[in-house]
């Protein structure tokens, strides 16, 4: 573990999620999810053992779950990713990680069941953020069933909106392209790539001087130093039938409590104490800035 990655490393949430841990616990832990968030892009394996770790002592965590989901997913594990995620989803009672949860489905050779998992929740509850990675999974699916038409049917969200850039308007721009590119609309695709790369200029900074209507959204923090309990809430009563209806189509008798033998195996291999950011011993990994 570099010495320079620290507790405070980690989004003041997620570390608002630790208080049901003793200080040292959570600063050990809080270390190793901010470790798996820095090597996430660069090295997936090592950003999956740091996730491993955390989860050997903090495994009721939803942040933890979420994140070896998360790591799992990257290293193309998407058997251990979807049952994480469901463990992830039935502690903190959210759907927000419902499209990878779409796509994991997808990456075990389920498109039938993804489709069915991603009708299973209302999509005007969700954030738009989700809904429109849910869209994009979706349409995914359809792909995968040799369905284009439904596929960028899937696509046709209120969030597929041209004149404004939001955060996740670049992606949901590209996906659109690319299945009208499949469905032999090749002029149509070219100016959705061509949008999808003036949303990502809006959002990272034009080239020239266009001006571009630029929308992000931003998590409201307020309440980063309450309990995780207050944080998450109960659930009024049509989230909760929400959340047991998508529950009941993706579960599949996993606990919700214990890290499941796969991962079980594998933290029984894995030393946390003896994580390293060195391959073979020899070199340290080189990082971005």
């Amino acid at each position: 573990m570099p010495d320079e990655i620290t507790p405070r490393d980690l989004d003041r949430g997620a570390r608002a999620e630790l208080k049901t841990l003793s200080k040292e616990n959570a600063d050990w832990v809080a270390r190793h999810l901010a470790a798996a968030s820095r090597y996430l892009d660069e090295d997936p394996e090592l950003a999956h053992r740091h996730a491993l770790a955390a989860s050997r002592r903090a495994g009721r965590v939803a942040v933890v779950r979420e994140t070896l989901a998360i790591t799992a997913y990257e290293t193309g594990d998407f058997a251990l990713a979807l049952r994480e995620l469901r463990t992830y989803r039935r502690i903190s009672g959210s759907n927000d990680q419902l499209p990878l949860m779409v796509d994991s489905e997808r990456g075990v050779g389920r498109p039938d069941r993804a489709l069915e998992l991603g009708r299973s929740v209302d999509r005007s509850t969700l954030p738009a953020a989700v809904q429109a990675a849910l869209a994009i999974a979706m349409s995914g699916a359809r792909l995968d069933l040799g369905q284009p038409d439904l596929a960028l049917a899937e696509l046709e969200v209120p969030q597929l909106d041209p004149d404004r850039a939001f955060s996740y308007s670049p992606a949901l721009f590209s996906a659109y392209a690319e299945v009208l590119a499949e469905l032999g609309r090749g002029a149509e695709a070219d100016e959705w790539r061509a949008r999808a790369m003036r949303a990502d200029e809006a959002l990272n900074g034009p080239s020239d001087d266009e001006v571009f209507e630029v929308f992000e959204l931003e998590e409201d923090l307020s309440g980063a130093d309450v309990d995780a309990d207050e944080i998450a809430g109960p659930l009024d009563p049509t989230d909760q039938d929400a959340a047991a209806a998508a529950g009941d189509v993706a579960d599949e008798g996993d606990p919700a409590d214990a890290i499941e033998p796969e991962v079980a195996a594998l933290l029984a291999e894995t030393d946390p104490d003896a994580i390293t950011t060195t391959e073979d011993g020899d070199e340290p990994v080189q990082t971005e800035e």
